[in-house]
């Protein structure tokens, strides 16, 4: 009931109130696995992306906002799931592993599986390079990588503010990537970084950002 309610009230609702412009959602499979790859401009952009993408759309999660107790704790966990929400543990030396196979398993069972290949959200309104998780779950599953440029999430809630604001949103899903011309070369550094440069570039050309080719430094826990 959770996720009908979600995805056929809530949905509508906040499409409603802030009337994304979305573009080239046809760019988006009617099937089969898709990896969609997107910059990261603000904490809500995951929810942004679940409300205007035709699919569902499965996302990684800390487990621990799954083990919260109480009705409230139990709401939030049920909510996250129907969102689409995949929890995994985090900040041990295995979870980037950990984060991969789950992603990985999402894409071999032919769904949509989201990742921001920043690694984190940027403070400065740049785009920053790409870690190369996006180019193993597309190398390794064959999945078609689609680029998403968001804009205007940031204005949304802002650092501070506890009341989201009404601001102009706009989301660009780009023309599908097919990195098949690299089959059973997965385990090469050289091609995940290439393929990786490759999706940065095309969201770079969605989104207009300017381009920093170094890794952003992750915010403190509080601020990701």
């Amino acid at each position: 009931m959770l996720p009908l309610l979600l995805r056929f009230v809530l949905g509508p609702l906040v499409r409603a109130i802030y009337r994304p412009e979305v573009e080239g959602l046809e760019n988006v499979p009617a099937d089969g696995p898709v990896l969609i790859a997107a910059n990261h401009r603000a904490a809500l952009d995951t929810g942004v992306i679940t409300f205007t993408t035709p699919r569902k759309v499965m996302f990684l999660s800390k487990a621990e906002y799954f083990t919260g107790t109480g009705l409230k704790g139990r709401f939030i966990a049920n909510s996250l799931d129907a969102l689409g929400y995949i929890p995994v543990e985090r900040g041990s030396a295995s979870a980037g592993l950990a984060a991969l196979e789950a992603g990985r398993r999402v894409l071999e069972s032919g769904g949509v599986f989201a990742i921001y290949p920043e690694g984190t959200r940027s403070l400065d309104g740049r785009l920053y390079r790409g870690h190369t998780g996006v180019a193993a779950l597309a190398l390794s599953t064959g999945a078609k990588v689609v680029p998403v440029a968001l804009s205007g999430t940031e204005g949304i809630q802002p650092d501070g503010s506890k009341i989201p604001r009404v601001c102009p949103i706009k989301v660009k899903f780009g023309t599908p990537l097919d990195f098949s011309r690299y089959e059973g070369q997965d385990s090469s550094s050289a091609i995940r970084r290439s393929v990786t440069d490759e999706v940065m570039y095309a969201i770079l050309e969605l989104s207009g950002q300017e381009y920093v080719d170094t890794y952003h430094k992750r915010p403190s826990e509080g601020a990701a």
